[in-house]
């Protein structure tokens, strides 16, 4: 199984490049200050809170984030670790507001971003926000963001709970007239009624998360008619207590409803997980077989930022492998 989920041409659409920073770096730079195998990045280990386990990720996060070439060098080091595993896609964010902090352009990053992938890889980048930022000290650049030409999208990420801004739909229309894909975390921290608001209020259709969903069948049967997509981070769902444990995860339920599901890996820098062992996850705790692994694999391809034929080749590549696979 683990030679099939290699060789399977797979993306990665949910993945915050803050959080995605290899841990090895950190210990390579200062081994005192980050000591290899931290409580936290163990699979065990269960964050109590959302807030706790942002907190954690910033304080390890934001020390090296401190200019375009630190954000080159961690990209880097996360493509090849990517392009290691199969993944021939990726789509990554950056969160608005550490460019700001450290006084860096926006436009810079998303070049230091780029500018490291392999040629293996198509990367696109997104520029992702907290629910709060709208009314903050970053709504000039928020309201900017349909203008970054090299901007694939936008993300509203951070605590769900928080309210969503009334001007949260105008802002996303216009990065939508300007060809920038949608998107918006919902259903993680909070219920079904979030996932709601992010397909009909904000006209997303590419859900991060998304999994509580299933507690409305309404909402669950809407983003099925809809074509909504669902970019699932399992091991992360269980890490942060979304679901009690990976035989509890609602992905199956999900893909039976008619709802399109990838699979991505969230903040491995919090969860030390790879795109390899979430789909390893999925086959040795929830007994999907190689088919529907594939399948997990085509839904990210069906909605990749991709010319028709490119996407076309992958998914002949997925159903050559399938076919020939016992």
């Amino acid at each position: 199984m683990r030679d099939f989920i290699q060789s399977l041409p797979k993306t990665e659409t949910h993945l915050h490049l803050e959080g995605a920073l290899p841990y090895e770096l950190l210990t390579g730079w200062d081994p005192e200050q980050w000591p290899p195998d931290p409580k936290f990045r163990s699979r065990s280990y269960r964050y109590p809170s959302f807030p706790e386990f942002e907190r954690i990720l910033l304080d390890h996060a934001l020390p090296w984030f401190t200019s375009a070439e630190r954000y080159h060098e961690a990209a880097k080091a996360i493509f090849t670790k990517q392009v290691a595993q199969n993944v021939r896609y990726v789509e990554t964010s950056f969160h608005l507001a550490v460019p700001a902090l450290i006084k860096v352009p926006g436009p810079e990053i998303i070049s230091a971003i780029r500018s490291a992938a392999p040629d293996q890889l198509e990367v696109r980048v997104f520029a992702g926000m907290l629910r709060s930022d709208f009314a903050g000290a970053l709504r000039p650049t928020i309201d900017q963001l349909h203008t970054w030409e090299a901007l694939s999208g936008v993300d509203l990420h951070g605590y769900e709970q928080l309210p969503t801004h009334p001007d949260t739909a105008a802002v996303w229309k216009r990065a939508q007239a300007e060809g920038k894909i949608l998107k918006c975390h919902a259903g993680e921290f909070d219920g079904p009624q979030r996932v709601r608001e992010a397909m009909v209020d904000l006209g997303v259709r590419r859900v991060q998360h998304g999994v509580r969903a299933v507690e409305d069948p309404a909402v669950v049967k809407l983003a099925a008619d809809l074509g909504v997509t669902f970019d699932l981070c399992p091991i992360s769902n269980v890490g942060l207590q979304v679901v009690p444990a990976m035989k509890d995860h609602p992905i199956r339920r999900l893909l039976k409803a008619g709802v399109r599901c990838t699979v991505s890996t969230d903040d491995p820098l919090c969860f030390a997980n790879t795109l390899i062992e979430e789909y390893e996850s999925l086959a040795g705790e929830l007994t999907f077989s190689r088919a529907e692994l594939a399948g997990i694999a085509r839904n990210g391809w069906e909605v990749a930022d991709l010319p028709a034929a490119a996407r076309t080749r992958m998914l002949e590549e997925i159903d050559r492998l399938v076919a020939t696979t016992p």
